[in-house]
């Protein structure tokens, strides 16, 4: 698309725009969906789009277009000149980053095997792995290719496969399981492996009880502790810190959490599902640790946001806005046996409906559900429902108590983030009833 993209920037040119940053995709999805055990319907998609990024006289905007002719992409591009001619300059915009001149190939990114394989048959191994009749849930494959070209003379391309499955069991109605399993190449997708935990969650189930109010030690699964994890990432970005969506603003340098915790953004991971080799300035991908021993050390920049903190480029840049790649949670020593060692706490294995009262405290709250378990000596001794956790991300980060030595990759509908954690154990987390 490269074509496209060369097209797009003359017209731009033309007109008189100063920096300019197109990134055009292609992409090829397939979905398997099922319900009751069987496959439902399967389907493909393939399309093309391309973000645009234009500067005028330090005045900003962006668009996304998903057609190619001159007429359209002239008329669009008029529209943002009109747009830019009625805005204030943003005096804190330093230009593009100078691109790198070249970018490492990232093992285990892309796999031709994932477009070969038959997406029907790894989800009936996934259902059938559940031990159960009702299982339902959806299996993607992702072929994907994009291409950057910007006015400061970066053209590059990148292209990576994917493939990964959400997967609920049910041994009841109010008895169910969800895992995931998310690889960018075949030999580390595990459909089986998550059908076989879905299904031991549900059919641990059995007569859950009203979950009493109070502060517990909480054991969180990875599906559920990488679901926050997801969200705090989205915190991190720069541009959440300045428009007052994050409770780390004004705390780099600050403890904000327990010293044995280090929260990564790790652009150029093998495997990750986010990883790409490099960010919409041409910048090459990197590991930044975010919170290092508690501490908070940076927030995710592209090359405006680092000269505006005098900081280091994170080389997160987004068309519009610095976003995580891959969030990464360092291991700690305990193994999961370990982590569930304690005389008593909750264990917690996926979470939904995760709500922020106020953004900037990081007062949240989000309801468990699937199989929650009351853990007593190490062992379930039985099932809870109908609870909510009431409570602040920093508060939670700082209680950490124990962190997991086998980091796993969470990456689904609700985990849109990519996020390899393994499980944790956290104290004092509130607990309340969700209903009545």
């Amino acid at each position: 698309m490269f074509e496209q993209n060369d097209k797009i920037m003359k017209i731009a040119k033309k007109m008189g725009f100063g920096d300019v940053a197109i990134l055009s995709r292609e992409s090829e999805r397939t979905q398997v969906r099922f319900a009751n055990g069987d496959i439902s319907i399967s389907k493909k998609w393939l399309s093309k789009s391309t973000e645009i990024f234009v500067e005028k006289d330090k005045r900003i905007a962006g668009t996304e277009l998903s057609v190619y002719d001159e007429a359209t992409i002239t008329r669009i591009l008029e529209s943002l000149n009109k747009v830019i001619k009625g805005m204030s300059p943003k005096e804190d915009y330093y230009g593009l980053a100078e691109p790198d001149s070249q970018y490492p190939d990232i093992p285990e990114t892309y796999d031709p095997k994932i477009l070969n394989a038959d997406p029907a048959e790894l989800a009936k191994a996934g259902i059938d792995a559940t031990g159960l009749e009702r299982v339902a849930g959806v299996l993607y494959t992702d072929h994907n290719k994009i291409y950057l070209s910007t006015s400061n003379g970066a053209e590059a391309m990148d292209q990576g496969t994917g493939i990964e499955i959400s997967i609920r069991a049910f041994k009841d109605p109010l008895s169910s399981g969800h895992a995931t399993s998310s690889a960018r190449v075949l030999s580390k997708f595990n459909p089986e492996k998550a059908g076989e935990k879905a299904g031991e969650i549900a059919k641990a189930v059995s007569d859950p009880v009203l979950g009493e109010p109070g502060k517990y030690e909480v054991i969180f699964d990875p599906l559920a502790i990488g679901n926050l994890l997801s969200m705090m990432g989205r915190f991190t970005s720069a541009m959440a810190v300045e428009a007052g969506f994050s409770f780390l603003m004004g705390k780099i340098g600050q403890k904000v959490a327990t010293e044995n915790f280090t929260f990564r953004d790790i652009g150029n991971l093998p495997n990750g599902y986010g990883t790409r080799k490099f960010d919409a300035e041409g910048v090459a991908t990197r590991n930044t640790a975010i919170i290092e021993n508690g501490v908070l050390k940076t927030y995710l920049l592209n090359h405006s946001y680092a000269k505006k903190y005098n900081m280091e480029n994170t080389a997160n840049a987004g068309i519009v806005s610095p976003g995580p790649w891959n969030l990464y949670v360092e291991p700690g020593d305990y193994k999961k046996d370990e982590i569930f060692d304690v005389s008593r706490a909750i264990y917690i294995t996926n979470i939904w409906y995760t709500r922020f009262q106020n953004y900037v405290a990081g007062d949240f709250s989000t309801i468990p559900r699937d199989g929650i378990f009351l853990i007593e000596n190490g062992e379930i001794k039985g099932a809870l429902k109908n609870i909510r956790i009431s409570d602040n991300v920093q508060r939670m980060l700082e209680n950490i108590s124990a962190i997991g030595n086998a980091p796993e990759q969470i990456h689904w509908w609700e985990c849109e983030i990519p996020v390899f954690t393994p499980y944790i154990r956290i104290s004092d987390v509130g607990i309340t009833r969700a209903t009545q």
